[in-house]
Formats: C-alpha cells, structure tokens, sequence
C-alpha cells in the first residue's frame, strides 16, 4: 500500500479503537453497577434470611406450650427436685441442664413445663404492684429548713434514722444497737407527714412510703403477704426508710370480740409485728410511722425493740407559730406592715396546717382584690375565717354542710 493507503487505514483503526475503548467504558459502568446490585441484593437477602429466622423464632415461640409457675419445696440429693406447682400438689421432677445450680433453691419461683413439669427455668421473685409502687423515686422538695418550732424533735428524729445510716461506725464503737423505728405522734396538722417527706428529702437512702389502710385487703393473708413484701422490698433496697402513715389504721388493739374483717386486720398486724421485731434482722432499714390516735394502738406495737423512739409532734407554741408564719411568707410579696409576732398570738392553739391556710387564705384576699402585695388586713381576715371555720368544725359536725 502506498502511503495514503496506509494514512487511510490508520485513521479506521484509531477510530475503531476509539470506538471499542468508548465500548469498553460502558461495559465497565455497566459491570460496576451490576456489581453494586448483586452486593445489594446479597445484604438484602441477608436482612431477610434474619428476619425470616426471626420469624420463625417467635412463631415456634408463640407455638411453644405454656408453662405452669410453681415453687421449689425441696432439693434432693440426686439433683431432682421437689416442686409445688400452682395446680395443687407436690412432684418429684427433674431440672433442665442449663439452669445453673445455685439458681435452683428452695423457695424459688420456677417455670414448669406443662406435660413434665420438668424445671425450665428460674423466675425472679414477684412484688405486688402496690408494694413497688411504695418506692419513692422523685425527692420530696420539703427540706428540714421548711419545717418551724419542731427542733427537739427533729434532732430526736434524726438521731434514730439518720444518723445509724450514715454513722454506723459510732454505734459499734459505743457498743449499741440503733433504734430499729420511730413513731410519730400528734394531733393531725402539726407536720408529722412533713417530716417524713424532710428525712426523705435530705437523705440519701430508698425511701418506701405506705398508708396503714393500703395493707387492709379484702381476703384473707393478702395484707400479711403486702407486709412480707414490703420489708422484702426493704431488704432489697437498703440502705432504705419506710414510712407508715396512719398506722392506727392496721395497728390497732386487739379484741376479745372480732368480726372476720377485723380479725383479717389483726393478722396483717401480727405480721407487722414479726417484721419489727422477728428472726429475720431488719439491718440497715429504718421504720417512722406516724399516727394521731396512740391511745388505740396495740401494746405490742409501742414495746421498745419494734418503735425504740416515740416522738410527740406538739400543737406549736408561740414560737413555733411565728417561724411557721416566717416558713410560709417568705415567698409570697407582703407589705412591711404585716406583725407575725401579732399573727403567731391572735391564733393560738392552731396547727402548723391551719397556719399555712391562712397564709394561702392571706393571699387569695389580696387576689381577689387585684393587688400584687397581701396586707396586714388580708392576714387578719384570714386568721378570723380558718379560726372560725375550725370551730364550726369541732362544735357542729356536718354543720358546714348542711
């Protein structure tokens, strides 16, 4: 070929190249993406494998007999057991292999299989939703600065609850046992709950509040396990405080004559007591409880060794009166004519409650009236009206409502 020939032929194999390289990118974009796509469809296939498993998981689960609770009664020597299921009678049966051993003691609650009744495994301990719900997560605000004219008793108080918690040390060293509980006494409205709510706001163990008359129930040993429960919550959660208010309620005398109902109450009641004061040592949990009626409670629960410490919450004297005036004016906008030495005489024999009335009763005059700041004249007006509706109270029951 001459030289044009060969030129010519040249150029067709450039482009022909050109053309195949241009080719050759797209098969490669191609291949990338079709790359892409199997490694997608791969982890999709996966994803759906596990949940296909997953699957077929919960339908076997959910196919799976159902399994009987029961309790542990007795370990025998040849690794069996002897199990009480919630049917009714005791058996002999056999413990699945993978529960570990020091799991599988007496008194334990189990899951037994239905046919078997073999052991499949180990339940942790059940608390009746009122004794957990006992258990106080969020702090009162109540401090011990917002309580006025109880010092003596605080410092008794903290003394037998405070103190054995965060000072153990010294009791050893003294060689004496702390006070196992306290038992608030006094007319209703002098701040017995409130220093309960004070203690569990300024200490830093597991505060447990219970009402007497939440452990009165219906049919017969459900108060007394509520109790067991209660101290078993306790236990668990020590260093911990529980606080009974209106104790008279499930701890009250017992009688000679009983309806079934009261005899119930005293049951609860002698479980109560076997708690305080019982072979089982309460350790590093503290007992307040709190009552305006002593005079009805039994002798059993007063002994030392159950209620160490008997602390009377007084009707507040002249001083008192006047620093719980102080407690609950500090944050509300008072003229500087307002006399709390006046106010604290005017309203004597009235309880710390009665005296945050009036303050509160203080300030709605003030509202009424559209003013931003309460008077002396509102103050006044308030201490008549609490007064007076507390001796319509006492002088004429129903009175108020008739």
């Amino acid at each position: 070929m001459d030289e044009d020939e060969v030129r010519e032929f040249s150029e067709k194999l450039s482009g022909r190249i050109a053309s195949l390289e241009e080719r050759n990118d797209k098969l490669l974009e191609v291949a990338r993406r079709v790359e892409s796509e199997k490694r997608y469809a791969e982890t999709e296939m996966g994803r759906l494998q596990k949940e296909i498993k997953r699957l077929k998981q919960e339908l076997d689960r959910l196919k799976s007999p159902p399994l009987i609770i029961g309790n542990i009664r007795d370990v025998l020597a040849d690794e069996r057991v002897v199990v009480k299921s919630s049917t009714g009678p005791d058996f002999i049966v056999h413990a699945a292999d993978y529960i570990a051993k020091e799991n599988i003691v007496v008194g334990a609650r189990v899951a037994l299989n239905k046919q078997t009744l073999a052991v499949m495994g180990v339940l942790p301990p059940s608390l009746d939703p009122i004794v957990t719900g006992a258990e106080i997560i969020e702090k009162p605000e109540v401090s011990y600065e917002d309580i006025g004219g109880l010092e003596p008793q605080m410092l008794e108080l903290r003394e037998a609850v405070e103190d054995p918690l965060l000072k153990p040390e010294l009791y050893r060293k003294v060689g004496i046992e702390p006070p196992k509980g306290v038992l608030l006494v006094g007319p209703p409205g002098t701040g017995k709950t409130l220093i309960a709510k004070a203690v569990a706001n300024r200490t830093k163990a597991t505060f447990i509040r219970f009402v007497g008359s939440e452990l009165v129930q219906k049919y017969i040993g459900e108060g007394a396990r509520l109790v067991r429960e209660l101290f078993q919550l306790a236990r668990e959660k020590a260093p911990s405080i529980v606080f009974i208010d209106e104790l008279d309620s499930v701890g009250a005398k017992r009688l000679e004559v009983a309806t079934s109902g009261d005899r119930e109450v005293q049951r609860t009641l002698m479980q109560l007591l076997a708690e305080l004061d019982g072979f089982n040592p309460l350790g590093e949990v503290k007992i307040i409880g709190a009552t305006n009626r002593p005079d009805i409670l039994d002798d059993a629960l007063l002994r030392p060794g159950r209620f160490d410490r008997i602390i009377e919450i007084p009707v507040p004297n002249y001083d008192a009166r006047l620093s719980i005036f102080r407690i609950h004016t500090r944050r509300m906008s008072a003229t500087k004519e307002v006399d709390y030495e006046m106010l604290a005489t005017r309203c004597d024999g009235a309880t710390g409650a009665d005296i945050k009335a009036m303050c509160t009763e203080a300030g709605m005059f003030a509202i009424r009236e559209d003013r931003e700041s309460v008077g002396m004249q509102d103050f006044e007006r308030a201490v008549d009206k609490v007064i007076g509706e507390n001796l319509t109270r006492h002088e004429a029951p129903g009175a108020m409502y008739a």
